[in-house]
């Protein structure tokens, strides 16, 4: 069942969406060679509880941790530990919030250091596939607008693997509603958008094939061909005229910009 917020659920939501993108802040500045991932969940959560929230993902169905953070050929759903970031990595963590009675919910994915320029590209790639699947989340279009828009910009024209088993998803009081978000489809297909529908739009693109394996952890999945993949998620309130982007990537990229240990000329 689909559930539209009001406009004033959509203003307590825009709090809870904006302190993600804080969150992620406060990680990109923070983000460098010879800190270990459990450093960075470390961080996200202090911030988290400190602006009186709490993390969305920690302990959801059993997940250990605050931060998802996959690492190179992650694709999702990796959590932190002993391991020690390198110049080369990428990095991508999808953090969550509860406030107010509300979710946030966004995902971004840096580059440490020095990065291939076919790296570079998968992160270009996915990061604009985003804005052209947001540009069809309106009222009046249907679910699969926004998933053809994603695969025919990162599969067709990129030669990308986009992962069929992963999606996205509408966001509100639960961290995951209806109606499910893929990243590929036919235009015209799938529920109808209206206005007061969330969404939590999130390509999840291969640089290699679409295929992914699941780790005996239960958590983590890996492309199966092992080579990188990119995470980018915003949080999109359906209108009736343009999509109202509800999280926010501006003050990270500004912090990314502002790390000397992090690549963000790709962008």
């Amino acid at each position: 069942m689909i559930r539209y917020k009001t406009k004033d659920e959509i203003e307590i939501m825009r709090e809870s969406c904006l302190l993600v993108g804080k969150a992620h802040a406060a990680a990109a500045a923070f983000i460098k060679p010879g800190i270990t991932t459990q450093q960075v969940n470390d961080l996200v959560e202090e911030f988290i509880l400190d602006n009186k929230a709490t993390p969305s993902f920690k302990n959801y169905h059993g997940f250990p941790a605050a931060t998802c953070i996959s690492m190179n050929e992650a694709v999702v759903h990796g959590f932190p530990g002993s391991h020690v970031l390198k110049d080369g990595d990428i990095i991508s963590l999808d953090i969550g919030v509860y406030k107010n009675g509300f979710h946030g919910d966004s995902a971004y994915t840096y580059a440490i250091g020095e990065i291939s320029e076919e790296v570079k590209q998968l992160l270009r790639v996915t990061k604009a596939s985003l804005y052209l699947g947001i540009e069809k989340a309106r009222a009046g279009n249907r679910i699969g607008d926004i998933a053809n828009a994603i695969q025919e910009y990162t599969e067709k024209k990129h030669g990308y693997g986009v992962v069929r088993e992963l999606v996205g998803h509408g966001l509100g009081r639960d961290l995951h509603e209806d109606p499910q978000v893929p990243n590929y489809g036919k235009r015209g297909s799938g529920a109808k958008l209206k206005e007061g529908m969330v969404l939590a739009i999130e390509p999840m693109i291969n640089m290699g094939v679409k295929e992914v394996v699941h780790l005996s952890d239960g958590w983590t999945i890996l492309t199966k061909d092992r080579k990188p993949s990119a995470h980018f998620e915003h949080d999109v309130h359906i209108t009736k005229g343009d999509p109202d982007i509800l999280s926010s990537f501006e003050e990270i990229e500004t912090a990314e910009k502002a790390n000397p240990n992090l690549t963000w000329s790709y962008s």
